[in-house]
């Protein structure tokens, strides 16, 4: 059974020891000092007495595939999370993303003070490093969201990063978004809705994709409906509507990104995972998604074009596959180059390159070897952010 998603080994608090995660994972108690409340607004219709925003003047999360101004990673790999025979192999796998990514755009690279010799010499000498602090690698979730206005105005918005509802320790992760906002000299907006850029997916044109079991979790949003989601997503992201995948709770340490299941590929086309294991959990849901997509409509209400990619069928020896995310959707988006995982099945791999090179003409489709990262329950996707122009 080749599971899809995140399975990995967390660690709960400071000082503690290493939890393997099983078939079904339970928050941890507790969380980390200073961490925002994800309260709901008392009236939906405006959420922060500011007003419903102008989608012509307001702030806007665009596509992935436009223009970037660098992209943000973190060197963040702990013993303290993974194993101490894990971590040289995980930092590996992140140079190979970094340096892969820094052929195309500039990338910064948040590292430790310790650390900052061992990822010179792993790193393109492209790649900035700046010292930080941080529990983990998953700059995708941590990070900010960057966005920006018409005028060309930019800001970062910070989504309360919670360790994914309290499962992981997070005491410096729940600040790398400050860090990287005072970084990159933007403006933090500010929220009580608690999410991961995992859980968002966008078209840069007012639809987003969103897994209810993420962000509709009481782990994350306890009180928030649909329309308290949406009236906050509209005045920090410009969305003017949402398609909800009902994703799985407690199966992963994510509750079910959206990022593993379906991706804008541009306004309109939707690149979707489709489980071929009956024994995976994720064979019946992804169905029904596909389901859902094919239904949908976008913010204009144009039909979606649903382009299905199977996952592969093996992985190299070595790797647990049932704690192995092996998937084709979480890949990274630059506007020259598309940044895709590969696994070791010569068809499904090179099936899937093919597949990419028809949805990006015109970009390099560049795959890399990320087991490291799968076997952690994560993707290219996951350790990348992008800041925009």
């Amino acid at each position: 059974m080749m599971r899809t998603r995140r399975y990995f080994m967390r660690h709960c608090a400071a000082g503690g020891s290493a939890i393997a995660v099983g078939s079904l994972l339970t928050a941890c108690g507790g969380g980390d000092a200073g961490e925002v409340e994800a309260r709901p607004p008392a009236d939906s219709s405006n959420a922060h007495g500011q007003g419903e925003q102008d989608p012509a003047n307001g702030w806007r999360m665009p596509d992935e595939a436009e223009a970037h101004k660098a992209t943000w990673m973190a060197f963040g790999a702990s013993d303290a999370i993974w194993s101490r025979a894990q971590v040289p192999q995980v930092q590996l796998a992140l140079a190979r993303i970094a340096n892969a990514i820094a052929a195309h755009e500039p990338v910064n690279m948040l590292v430790r003070q310790a650390e900052m010799d061992s990822a010179r010499q792993m790193l393109d000498a492209r790649v900035v490093l700046i010292p930080a602090q941080m529990d983990d690698l998953w700059m995708r979730d941590t990070g900010p969201v960057f966005v920006r206005k018409q005028n060309g105005e930019r800001a970062c918005v910070k989504f309360n990063f919670n360790g994914w509802g309290k499962k992981q320790q997070s005491g410096f992760d729940s600040k790398v978004a400050d860090e990287v906002s005072a970084k990159a000299q933007l403006p933090l907006l500010a929220t009580r809705l608690v999410l991961e850029g995992g859980a968002l997916e966008v078209d840069g044109k007012g639809t987003a994709i969103i897994t209810e079991s993420c962000v509709l979790n009481d782990n994350r949003n306890p009180g928030w409906s649909k329309a308290d989601c949406e009236a906050e997503l509209r005045r920090l992201l410009g969305i003017r509507k949402v398609i909800w995948l009902p994703g799985i709770k407690n199966r992963d340490i994510t509750d079910a990104h959206t990022d593993f299941y379906a991706r804008f590929v541009r306004p309109g086309v939707v690149v979707a995972h489709r489980e071929m294991h009956p024994d995976s959990y994720d064979y019946a849901l992804t169905r029904r998604h596909l389901d859902i997509l094919r239904s949908a409509t976008d913010a204009d209400n144009q039909p979606l074009q649903i382009v299905v990619i199977d996952g592969p069928e093996q992985i190299r020896p070595g790797n647990n596959p049932n704690t192995f995310a092996a998937g084709y959707i979480n890949y990274y988006a630059t506007s020259s180059a598309i940044f895709l995982p590969e696994f070791g099945d010569v068809i499904a791999d090179a099936g899937a390159k093919a597949m990419y090179m028809q949805l990006y003409p015109g970009r390099e489709v560049i795959q890399i070897n990320i087991d490291p990262i799968a076997a952690g329950g994560g993707g290219i996707h996951c350790t990348t952010q992008q800041e925009v122009i």
